[in-house]
């Protein structure tokens, strides 16, 4: 945020911290079409900077915050910034929240003669030891398909493909133009794409956790709620920022 504003303070030589937030909310809003007052940008200079104490910013407000400082996206910001440097400061966003899980592979090196000599075992009993150090033999096991976790679903997005179609709360993809006449195809859209899913559970919604990020949409007296402005993708109106009164009324008690 330090980066942000100082960047701002540029093209703004004179402006104080609110009227910085309050060119920020009007540049981001025409630059990226992206909605946030200026309240939001005071609060998180005030918490990350002033202060200097965590304060979690969703992934939306991270992307548009580092294409403004001149980066692809939040990812390509870490990436790139050396926070080995003195000027690590500068940058007061955390990292905790984008490396979830580490995986290590140990591949196990074994001297054949000595092994086969100190245990006494053949050729077929030795055959059977390495496929198993190496992986090739299975067991079934039909309640966790999974062995160990090993195998996760969690795969890369896969932004690569052409086409894309709303799948009941996110965007799935495909390379295929055409998928039948009961599912609408669309060009790739990254953002969406990686950003835009329906909340299942908006009873999980609370003030502290949803103002400023989710947004929703309220047809036939009922609201769904969406992680990311833009469209709803199964009627296509354009979807609101969340207020104190929405969340309130149709998320969490």
């Amino acid at each position: 945020m330090k980066t942000v504003f100082e960047t701002a303070k540029k093209e703004l030589p004179k402006g104080s911290k609110s009227s910085i937030s309050s060119y920020l909310s009007s540049l981001f809003e025409e630059r990226y079409s992206f909605s946030r007052d200026e309240r939001s940008y005071t609060r998180y200079y005030k918490s990350l900077v002033e202060e200097n104490t965590d304060y979690n910013i969703d992934d939306l407000t991270l992307l548009y915050l580092s294409k403004y400082v001149g980066y692809d996206n939040y990812d390509d910001f870490c990436s790139r910034v050396d926070v080995g440097d003195s000027n690590a400061e500068t940058f007061s966003l955390s990292l905790s929240e984008k490396f979830q899980q580490i995986f290590i592979t140990v591949t196990p090196t074994i001297v054949l003669p000595d092994f086969i000599k100190k245990n006494g075992m053949g050729i077929l009993e030795m055959t059977f030891v390495l496929l198993l150090a190496t992986g090739g033999v299975v067991f079934s096991n039909p309640k966790n398909p999974n062995i160990l976790g090993i195998i996760s679903n969690s795969n890369p997005p896969a932004t690569n493909k052409p086409f894309m179609y709303w799948d009941k709360d996110c965007y799935m993809a495909t390379d295929s133009s055409s998928l039948g006449p009961q599912v609408e195809v669309i060009p790739m859209d990254k953002e969406d794409f990686l950003y835009l899913k329906k909340i299942n559970r908006p009873d999980t919604l609370t003030v502290d956790n949803a103002l400023h990020k989710v947004w929703y949409d309220k047809s036939n007296n009922e609201v769904e709620f969406f992680t990311s402005f833009g469209r709803n993708p199964e009627n296509g109106k354009t979807l609101k920022e969340a207020t104190e009164y929405i969340i309130e009324t149709y998320g969490g008690e």
